[in-house]
């Protein structure tokens, strides 16, 4: 097994990028484990990309082993697209997913249920070394449910809703994998990878 930094500090991302990546031949080492802590790193980013190779790069910077990261959020077009790319700091620095959910939800109160789309991006990059750098990145849409369903994934997966009428909390890890947006993301990177 080959050792790849996760750049993040988020143990739901961490567990998709393990189990997606252990068929890769591909070892999943957090920063912790690697050593270094990446708190300081901002993400200074515009899009999703900007921010992944931010972190990508700080992360391979510090301890030379080839780095990945994504950057992802969910975007409501009710919102203009909001809260995007700010999706971890919509309800402020240190709220939690509740927080972020309520917040979500009270912005979209009486918007009607077709009007409610929205969708997750994720974007991955990896830099390897020196010369070379992996980009990828998946999308998945979806609806806003009015109120939170299921106690599976993490973030916003309790209010989006799928195309089964299902929401991320809901589905079990293998089918959120199937279609979600960083499901789609790594498959289309481990296709690079290989």
């Amino acid at each position: 097994m080959t050792k790849y930094l996760i750049a993040t500090n988020n143990p739901g991302k961490v567990k998709e990028f393990a189990r997606i990546l252990s068929p890769l031949g591909i070892e999943a080492v957090t920063a912790k484990e690697a050593g270094v802590s990446l708190d300081d790193v901002e993400e200074t980013g515009e899009t999703f990309a900007e921010n992944a190779y931010i972190k990508a790069r700080a992360a391979f910077e510090r301890t030379g082993l080839p780095s990945i990261a994504d950057d992802s959020g969910l975007s409501v077009d009710a919102l203009n697209g909001e809260p995007g790319v700010y999706s971890a700091r919509y309800a402020g620095q240190g709220a939690d997913d509740a927080k972020r959910i309520e917040k979500l939800l009270h912005n979209l109160e009486g918007v009607e249920k077709d009007k409610r789309t929205a969708h997750f991006t994720c974007s991955i990059c990896c830099v390897v070394d020196n010369d070379t750098v992996i980009t990828a990145e998946g999308k998945c849409y979806g609806v806003i449910a009015e109120k939170p369903m299921g106690d599976g994934g993490f973030g916003y997966d309790p209010v989006f809703l799928t195309e089964d009428g299902r929401t991320f909390g809901q589905l079990s890890a293998e089918e959120k994998d199937k279609v979600s947006h960083r499901g789609k993301a790594l498959r289309e990177f481990s296709g690079k990878m290989s």
